[in-house]
């Protein structure tokens, strides 16, 4: 068995958003053939998706191409909402969770991960429930809330929820800066995407939110942790020579946080997966492709597989045990 932990999914139409949900601006979907759709935002294009955004029958013959078992998929980033009114965000979540467990029509293949409006804890936990009432699996979140980094108290109370329920999270990097230097060359994924979800394992460790948090709460960081595993030592030197800035709220050295964090595989090369297996170690890796976007990995696995220095029991656990570990399933 396969398992891939980080896809998305973009339902095929939902309901008029401003009459939902309330306000204005919010996110539509133009249909451009049977195959073909552009997710909008207002009058700008956002990105161009294909039936695999939101066809279950597209989803599983490239899972079997790719020798994919299971598929978690999660909301794309955009639909979070967090910058709106929590009342608004609730509304959208709702809407989106049910069109998410209505495309994916109960196939054991699919595990569905649920959205919540972050920016509200107690509507957040509340979400969840639901959500998870209703048969989805686990959470994506985004990796901050405006100003908010995942040490906020808010954020620290539903990830103690997420932990004493037993829910898995996946942190997904969203609402990179922008600006002249970051919008040639789809610049905003390819350096914001690994410093943002770098900021929020900062926050975190130096924030002190893995103090508060108990050690079974099952956290995983897409796109290989960002640029974490790379400039630990950086950051591990700052916090024993500069602790009268760096150290923050964490009680301990960053290299002790380290059997706290879980990582996937979308980093597409061996040197880097590497680096992540001798950091963070070989049960902290997990596969995972952001399927069906054009920066992720196909054929979903193909990293692990042609690694050249896993040993076949590495394989298994990067391929197979470490998720079905952070899924609560047994082999």
């Amino acid at each position: 068995m396969t398992v891939d932990v980080h896809t998305h999914l973009v339902p095929h139409g939902w309901p008029d958003l401003a009459v939902a949900c309330g306000g204005d601006g919010w996110p539509w979907l133009r249909i451009d053939s049977e195959r073909a759709a552009m997710i909008m935002i207002g009058s700008s294009e956002f990105r161009p998706i294909g039936a695999q955004a939101w066809d279950p029958g597209t989803r599983a013959e490239d899972m079997d191409a790719d020798g994919i078992d299971l598929q978690v998929v999660s909301p794309t980033p955009v639909f979070f909402g967090y910058e709106r009114p929590a009342a608004q965000a609730v509304k959208l979540a709702e809407i989106f969770n049910d069109l998410t467990l209505e495309t994916l029509a109960g196939d054991e293949r699919f595990v569905p991960f649920c959205q919540v409006p972050l920016q509200d804890p107690d509507l957040a936990c509340a979400e969840l429930d639901r959500a998870r009432a209703a048969g989805h699996v686990g959470v994506e979140i985004g990796n901050h809330v405006g100003d908010k980094d995942l040490d906020d108290a808010g954020i620290v109370a539903f990830l103690n929820h997420c932990a004493e329920t037993g829910t898995p999270v996946l942190v997904h990097p969203w609402d990179m800066p922008g600006g002249p230097r970051l919008d040639r060359w789809m610049a905003r994924w390819l350096t914001g995407m690994p410093a943002e979800t770098h900021l929020s394992l900062l926050a975190m460790i130096l924030g002190g939110a893995f103090d508060r948090l108990p050690p079974y709460l099952k956290i995983c960081f897409a796109h290989g942790g960002g640029s974490f595993a790379f400039w630990l030592g950086r950051l591990e030197n700052a916090w024993h020579r500069r602790g009268d800035i760096v150290r923050g709220c964490s009680e301990h050295p960053p290299s002790m946080y380290l059997d706290r964090i879980l990582v996937d595989t979308v980093v597409f090369e061996s040197a880097p997966l590497r680096l992540l297996v001798d950091t963070l170690g070989e049960d902290r890796v997990l596969v995972g492709s952001d399927y069906p976007y054009p920066l992720g990995e196909r054929p979903v696995g193909e990293v692990v597989r042609k690694s050249g220095f896993l040993t076949a029991e590495q394989q298994h656990k990067l391929l197979t045990a470490n998720a079905l570990r952070y899924l609560g399933r047994s082999e």
